[in-house]
């Protein structure tokens, strides 16, 4: 919910600043900053939550310690690269494959109750899929418009 917030947030923010400053309103630039704002969030959970990250990736995957760290790494580097002229579409490209190849970690979380914030305290479960999934899609569409569709 908190990268929701943020994303949509800053997304009014950027709108509101191309109002005052500039009279010409940049929906998809504003689209962008939003998306690396969101990504540079959520990518400090790569760092600060890594156990609780790593408990997400399926066990049959090897290297969840350095996965967890390349994939906030790569947030990082792709949230910055939505603000680059020359990079942008690439960016949104990768951010999409990489939306689609991280739902299974969401989903085996949800399957095993895993709360990556309180490895403590179970997760929501399944129920959790029902915001999760049309969220993922949220944000795939979200950089498909602003940074692939032109």
């Amino acid at each position: 919910m908190k990268p929701l917030l943020l994303l949509l947030g800053t997304f009014l923010f950027s709108i509101l600043y191309f109002l005052i400053f500039d009279k010409d309103i940049d929906y998809k630039y504003a689209g962008r900053i939003s998306m690396c704002a969101m990504l540079l969030f959520t990518s400090i959970g790569h760092f600060v939550l890594k156990k609780g990250m790593e408990n997400m990736v399926p066990e049959r995957i090897p290297f969840k310690p350095h996965i967890v760290i390349a994939t906030g790494i790569f947030e990082i580097l792709a949230g910055f690269a939505l603000l680059a002229p020359t990079y942008y579409k690439a960016a949104g490209w990768f951010l999409i494959a990489f939306f689609v190849l991280i739902l299974p970690a969401n989903v085996n979380a949800s399957i095993h109750h895993i709360n990556y914030q309180n490895p403590e305290i179970p997760g929501p479960g399944l129920k959790y899929l029902w915001f999760r999934i049309p969220l993922q899609i949220l944000f795939v569409a979200w950089i498909y418009f602003t940074a692939i569709k032109t």
